[in-house]
């Protein structure tokens, strides 16, 4: 891809931001809540709506039903699909989380409109504009303005967009085995993730993986009166806090045993790299009314939100909590634990490891369920990874400053599915900010992101065509 083909498309995106705006508040107007039942014809109606704007940019479009939420495939071969140049996996979703609290919303949810932060910011606010839509739409424009100044696409593309990510895409690996054939790729690209700050866009190169269990602690047969019982019979919620509490040692590692098993430092120029993005207490923590770093001692705050594994307690029930008083012994408490797991952590083995440690621990006259949530390996990019750098040189040159790559703390499980189920690896590349709001009321997207996203998006795919179709023998730069 020369220059010359290059700096009109970017011209062309300049020049048809305000239409690509509007076409974002289109879909932005849809109300595709998966989680409710009852905007079931809404999430069609996103998909179908996605589906009319793809296909009108020269994709062979597909709404393809599923056992819940419909998806869409989307195809776009100029080479007719023979392996003649780099052909990418585009992944994105059209539904968006609950508006609850409604009155907490500054206007309507479903009413997109540009709006001015409180700093000055251009921002667009509305439910999905950043969480996924906004993001989603990035590539799409992107592809419109390739298409529009030199009617084609610089390498293939395959767009496939599912509508229940927000309640754990429970039907979409299925969907992804049944549609192998019409997914093939070379590598993924996830619009799905953010920037390092406003002024840094960032690669993200690996994820850290999860596996979430509920135990169950069950005593008597009954609750009991804590006046006639207290002091003679086990208390469920004490024997379960007690079992919590000794899950960290005093320095913060967990002290289930074999749990670091196959975990390896940062190398040593890797560290010092984000020891420079100088991630401090000050700007990390004190916007959420915090100061101390929780998570082992020893490390940078930035080792443990992204590169260490962890676990955290995300909810105790357990006796009488309602208004008031009740002096009763439970017969039962409960608790959610999960851990975020790092590479090198096999799911399986943790949720393994955690329950031997539960059940080691219980005294006579208890006994441990559990029940199991969810499991996601951890997932890391190889350095040597062509398209990474290339991604990199095209995000630096857009932004004027050299694009990061940095490792996320969150667990996004499509892209273990795409590895899983299609063998592809996923570049994460995404323009959301901390103070994006999602899955709160006032979501919002800055207006910037959206508008260079756009241009982002067209400068990789350029990028991207330049090379051999597949990943391999490329120097890349160090993960990081």
């Amino acid at each position: 891809m020369s220059s010359s083909q290059l700096q009109p498309v970017l011209d062309r995106i300049d020049a048809d931001f305000d239409n690509s705006l509007e076409r974002l508040f289109a879909l932005l107007r849809i109300k595709s809540i998966s989680a409710d039942p009852a905007f079931a014809g809404d999430c069609k109606a996103a998909a179908d709506h996605l589906a009319g704007i793809i296909a009108a940019l020269g994709f062979a479009a597909d709404v393809k039903p599923t056992a819940g939420h419909p998806a869409i495939v989307a195809r776009n071969n100029g080479n007719g699909g023979h392996g003649a140049r780099p052909h990418v996996l585009f992944y994105g979703h059209y539904d968006v989380q609950p508006v609850d609290p409604l009155e907490l919303w500054h206007r309507p949810p479903f009413e997109p409109a540009v709006a001015d932060h409180a700093d000055g910011r251009k921002i667009i606010v509305a439910r999905g504009a950043e969480d996924d839509k906004g993001q989603l739409m990035t590539f799409v424009e992107a592809c419109r303005a390739w298409k529009t100044v030199t009617g084609s696409l610089p390498l293939d593309v395959t767009i496939v967009i599912e509508g229940e990510e927000e309640i754990g895409s429970k039907n979409f690996v299925p969907f992804l085995e049944a549609n192998k054939k019409d997914l093939k790729a070379d590598f993924a690209l996830v619009c799905d993730t953010s920037m390092w700050d406003r002024d840094t866009p960032a690669i993200t190169t690996s994820l850290r993986g999860l596996v979430y269990d509920e135990v169950r602690i069950k005593a008597a047969n009954r609750d009991l009166h804590s006046g006639i019982f207290g002091g003679g019979a086990q208390n469920p919620i004490r024997v379960l806090t007690r079992i919590l509490g000794s899950l960290h040692d005093d320095d913060g590692r967990i002290a289930i045993p074999g749990f670091y098993d196959g975990v390896e430092d940062l190398p040593p120029d890797i560290l010092e790299r984000w020891r420079n993005l100088n991630l401090t207490p000050q700007s990390f923590l004190a916007p959420i009314g915090l100061s101390i770093p929780a998570g082992e001692k020893g490390r940078l705050l930035i080792e443990q939100v992204s590169s260490r594994p962890t676990c955290d307690i995300n909810g105790i029930v357990g006796g009488y909590t309602g208004e008031g008083s009740k002096t009763v012994i439970p017969a039962q408490a409960s608790a959610k634990v999960s851990f975020r797991l790092v590479e090198g952590q096999d799911p399986a083995k943790i949720r393994n490891a955690f329950r031997e440690y539960v059940t080691a621990r219980l005294p006579g006259d208890c006994k441990a369920e559990f029940t199991d949530h969810s499991n996601a390996p951890a997932i890391a990019l190889d350095w040597n990874m062509r398209p990474l750098a290339a991604a990199q040189r095209a995000l630096t040159d857009e932004w004027g400053t050299e694009a990061v790559l940095i490792g996320s703390g969150a667990s996004i499980p499509i892209v273990a599915d795409f590895k899983k189920t299609l063998g592809l690896d996923t570049l994460l590349v995404g323009f959301g900010l901390d103070d994006d709001n999602i899955h709160s009321p006032n979501e919002k997207y800055d207006l910037r992101s959206f508008h260079k996203g756009i241009r982002s998006w067209a400068r990789i795919l350029g990028a991207l065509a330049e090379g051999p179709a597949k990943t391999d023998g490329y120097a890349g730069q160090a993960r990081v």
